[in-house]
């Protein structure tokens, strides 16, 4: 049995009972596996949402197709997970599902925000019941329909924000601090992939080789399609170090 941190008291025990101070430990922890998850960035461009992630081949050995950390949610909507693997997938088919039944009951693609709130909504009952624990998974999750280009956060306590551009796991600060200064209303495609493969670089350690094959990028432009980059035509899109 691991040790109960003094400063928690034994309410890390259930994720549904609240600390003097009014924190929910067991809410917080799956936010530190968050935490140590590859970097996974998104931002809006000029016609759509453009996502990347550093997928970290650990081994040789591995094959990189293998690794799942960004999803085809529908076919105008993607998403980037950080944290367990796991819970990730398993939401990303409940997903799918709620998408699946938009167009099957009502013979209509699903709203970006519709399906946020839903996976959103499960997040947060599985910190409210006991003998259940919260997902240690973050998520973007971003696409293209009617009301336009949306992109949104949802965290492991089930809020969620809505971002012009946005990072999530190990490195999220640094990251963030990039897109803030460099993101701007109407960027082009090209230079929307270039600050993305900037910001996935800042995250490399300093003996880190950049290699193109641990990255994964995906869009959705006009057509509301999801479609893949690949890996061989990411370097053309990175700005020359100067």
């Amino acid at each position: 049995m691991y040790p109960i941190s003094p400063s928690s008291g034994g309410y890390d025990r259930v994720a549904t009972m609240f600390s003097p101070d009014g924190r929910l430990y067991q809410v917080e922890y799956a936010s530190k596996i968050v935490e140590q998850g590859t970097l996974g960035v998104a931002l809006t461009y000029k016609d759509g949402i453009i996502f990347g992630v550093d997928k970290k081949i650990s081994s040789k050995l591995l094959i990189p197709e293998s690794i799942e950390k960004l999803f085809m949610v529908d076919d105008h909507i993607g998403a980037v997970s950080a944290g367990l693997v796991g819970d990730a997938r398993r939401l990303i088919q409940f997903a799918r599902e709620k998408a699946q039944e938009s167009v099957m009951h009502y013979d209509e693609e699903i709203k970006v925000e519709s399906l946020v709130k839903e996976v959103s909504n499960v997040k947060q009952f599985f910190t409210q019941y006991g003998g259940m624990r919260p997902f240690g998974v973050s998520f973007i999750i971003g696409g293209v329909d009617e009301s336009g280009k949306r992109l949104f956060e949802t965290e492991p306590s089930g809020a969620l924000a809505e971002y012009k551009a946005i990072a999530i796991g190990k490195g999220k600060a640094k990251a963030m601090d990039i897109l803030s200064k460099e993101h701007y209303d109407g960027i082009t495609f090209e230079k929307g992939v270039a600050l993305l493969l900037k910001v996935i670089k800042s995250g490399f350690g300093e003996k880190e080789k950049f290699d193109y094959k641990r990255l994964e990028f995906a869009f959705i432009g006009e057509t509301r399609k999801f479609k893949r980059i690949p890996s061989e035509k990411l370097k053309a899109y990175m700005e020359p170090s100067k």
